[in-house]
């Protein structure tokens, strides 16, 4: 029992050490900071009396803590008018937490956003360009599917929100129509004729295209987790909010030119086969080949490939940056197993022939409309523009897998960053924030003296009450009290991910009252033995065994209750669910087991006349 107790404290010792003011500073574009960028900022700091407390360089990102916010503010404006728009410069606060303890592997108590303080977006996902590239795909694997099993087509395109797929013979399209009715049950397939040609025309049904939408929201809001836990910005809240937006919340970051750097990346990738025959000029001047199209490479070169993509980004798993046998900066490449078949059967019959990289980001176009609604206000709809650089372009030397690499990149960093962002993930489609929020330290330290005041008040009366009414065992039900709130603090500490919001305040609180519920039920029980003329440790025994059923049974009806509003809630009411389960078992295991343990050790096996209670 004692070691539980701990071992609670344990982890929650690090809580009690508080956050410092910092700056974080990073590079963008895949710039990293190295030792003599990082002695530089310290000596101009220095230069102007402004007093640092350390100096963190990791993985090219510079942690400086100061004693106070005064330093922290005026450290911010020097440095980031000193470096200039190739760094980004974010307040933050960072765990005081000494370094023996990290590592061990201990943390502090995460706080939420309205207690410490961060930033808010709000963020819409570009629907249309989503279903673009999904019918755009599902284009590829008709035209796949039918050639694979001998099925003759003139040609397949995506016409608004169908795929249209267009055959010689209507036999031949008959025998099509009922392959991609076997293969694809959630799609309508109608027959069309017209100007001597016969047309399958495939439309999604209803039910289908609601899944499609609903998929593309939920990739975006893993992979937009998933970036942001890669670049170590923040612990994020990612949730849905309605049919097509999403909230980021980073609890810490007060700057958001980095979250918006790092979330607002759309990068992709597509290969494609290059059509080394056709004239690059010629097709730059507008005379482009049939089924080819011109992409520009980063020197303003015209490239002729197909339209016809081999792969996407979305087979990618895995991307590392490092230098191939000349020492060139090069990108290893990771597919999954659809992604490495797609890939092996299309070089298997194209070697000797180059096929490109094409580069792919979403930027979004101003609006020349000044009337138009602006980001955060009702009706806007942000307008995309889609950027594609040809990065790379090599002949295809072997069958390729799961594994191959990118070459031809301009600098180890440009490799770097390109590596990141497609290990991160690439975004179903681009999304636009319409709205943000910064939220500053200062109104989350008024929440939480607010918060610790309402918390210190109950657990005033609570004491007083006890001690009044119980005396002696008023005592220990206060011991358990303290017992509880440490171990509620240490697992919440120890548990991933957790994170303290003001209605987690609210379920400690709640917690408390209800644990001293638990040791009023064992009190009256035992009052109630000794009024009947039991031995006192009879009655101490009895009170213990015979409350603990009820004890147990409201619990678990409220432990219930608390998971139901886990595992359908969002935001505040998961973090008040969270804290109030944690709350229950905790209180359940001092009420019970730490109190009767503390009981035997004051009045166990001793001849009693007379109970302090």
């Amino acid at each position: 029992m004692f070691l539980c107790i701990g071992i609670g404290f344990f982890f929650a010792l690090p809580s009690l050490y508080g956050d410092d003011p910092a700056l974080q500073i990073s590079g963008t574009h895949g710039i990293e900071i190295d030792q003599a960028k990082a002695d530089e900022i310290t000596n101009l700091l220095s230069s102007k009396d402004l007093n640092v407390s350390s100096v963190e360089l990791e993985k090219g990102q510079l942690l400086i803590r100061f004693d106070n916010t005064d330093v922290q503010i005026a450290a911010k404006e020097l440095v980031s008018s000193t470096l200039g728009s190739n760094y980004i410069v974010a307040l933050n606060l960072a765990p005081a937490t000494p370094n023996w303890m990290r590592s061990l592997g201990m943390h502090p108590l995460k706080l939420g956003l309205d207690l410490r303080g961060g930033v808010h977006f709000l963020m819409e996902v570009d629907m249309e360009e989503a279903m673009k590239k999904m019918r755009a795909q599902l284009t590829n694997d008709f035209r796949t599917e039918l050639r694979n099993h001998n099925i003759r087509l003139t040609g397949a395109r995506a016409e608004g929100d169908h795929v249209t797929v267009e055959f010689r013979e209507k036999s031949i399209r008959d025998e099509g129509k009922k392959l991609l009715e076997s293969r694809h049950p959630d799609f309508i397939f109608e027959n069309e004729e017209r100007d001597g040609k016969y047309f399958l025309r495939a439309t999604m049904t209803p039910a289908k295209l609601s899944d499609m939408r609903t998929n593309a929201v939920d990739q975006n809001i893993n992979i937009i987790r998933n970036r942001v836990n890669e670049l170590g910005v923040a612990e994020p809240l990612v949730q849905r909010q309605g049919a097509e937006r999403l909230v980021v919340e980073l609890p810490g970051v007060q700057d958001t030119a980095r979250a918006k750097e790092i979330l607002g990346a759309t990068a992709t990738l597509e290969f494609r086969l290059v059509d080394s025959g056709a004239d690059a000029q010629a097709a730059a001047a507008g005379h482009v080949p049939a089924g080819d199209e011109v992409i520009y490479d980063a020197h303003g070169y015209p490239v002729v490939v197909a339209k016809q993509v081999v792969l996407t980004g979305d087979h990618i798993t895995g991307a590392e940056a490092s230098m191939d046998e000349n020492n060139r900066p090069q990108v290893n490449i990771s597919l999954d197993s659809r992604g490495g078949s797609i890939m092996s059967a299309f070089t298997k019959d194209h070697i000797g022939k180059p096929m490109g990289t094409n580069f792919i980001e979403f930027t979004v176009i101003p609006s020349d409309d000044p009337n138009a609604p602006k980001p955060g206000e009702p009706g806007y709809k942000p307008k995309f523009k889609k950027v594609e650089q040809m990065i790379n372009v090599a002949t295809i030397q072997a069958r390729l897998g799961s594994n191959f690499r990118i070459t031809g990149l301009d600098s180890p960093k440009e490799a770097h960053n390109l590596a990141l962002l497609l290990r991160a993930g690439a975004l179903i489609a681009p999304i636009q924030i319409v709205e943000e929020r910064t939220i500053g330290p200062s109104l989350g330290q008024q929440n939480i003296e607010n918060g610790m005041k309402a918390m210190a008040y109950g657990l005033i009366f609570l004491v007083i009450f006890m001690v009044f009414y119980y005396k002696g065992f008023g005592m220990i039900a206060n011991l358990a009290l303290i017992f509880n709130l440490v171990l509620l603090v240490g697992i919440m500490s120890s548990i991933p991910g957790a994170t303290m919001t003001l209605p987690g305040i609210a379920g400690i609180v709640l917690t408390l009252g209800m644990a001293v519920d638990a040791n009023v039920l064992i009190y009256e029980r035992i009052r109630e033995e000794i009024r009947r003329g039991t031995p006192i440790q009879t009655a101490i025994h009895e009170g213990y065994a015979r409350a603990f059923v009820t004890i147990a049974d409201s619990n678990i009806t409220t432990f219930i209750t608390a998971l139901i509003l886990f595992m359908v809630g969002t935001g505040a009411v998961k973090g008040f669910a969270l804290v109030l389960m944690i709350g229950l078992a905790s209180s359940m295991f001092t009420a019970v087991t730490a109190c009767r343990a503390v009981v035997n050790i004051i009045w166990g096996g001793r001849n009693l006349k007379k109970l302090s209670i």
